[in-house]
């Protein structure tokens, strides 16, 4: 699925750059993550981990593992939020 800028409102976007993500990292993860053991109840999210190798808020990491949850209604995939964790050796594939 491509995600066009119209797919991420406003809310997203804010978070989005909080936490370092962009939206091609969403793309990438929710067309090649793996299923999030976290979501709640009528929420779906995927995993992805990329190889990061860089600074974030003045420290290096390696990987960078972003999560993003979505609901699909009426054939139409609703982003909700994404989260991003820095470190290294992180658990891929689900």
């Amino acid at each position: 699925m491509k995600i066009d800028e119209t797919d991420i409102h406003h809310h997203l976007k804010y978070r989005m750059s909080q936490r370092g993500i962009s939206k091609e990292e969403i793309e990438n993860t929710f067309n090649k993550g793996w299923p999030a053991d976290d979501a709640k109840e009528g929420v779906k999210g995927k995993v992805f981990v990329f190889s990061y190798n860089s600074y974030w808020e003045g420290k290096y990491y390696e990987e960078k593992e972003i999560t993003v949850y979505y609901k699909i209604k009426e054939d139409k995939v609703i982003f909700l939020t994404a989260e991003a964790r820095y470190g290294k050796t992180f658990i891929k594939g689900g």
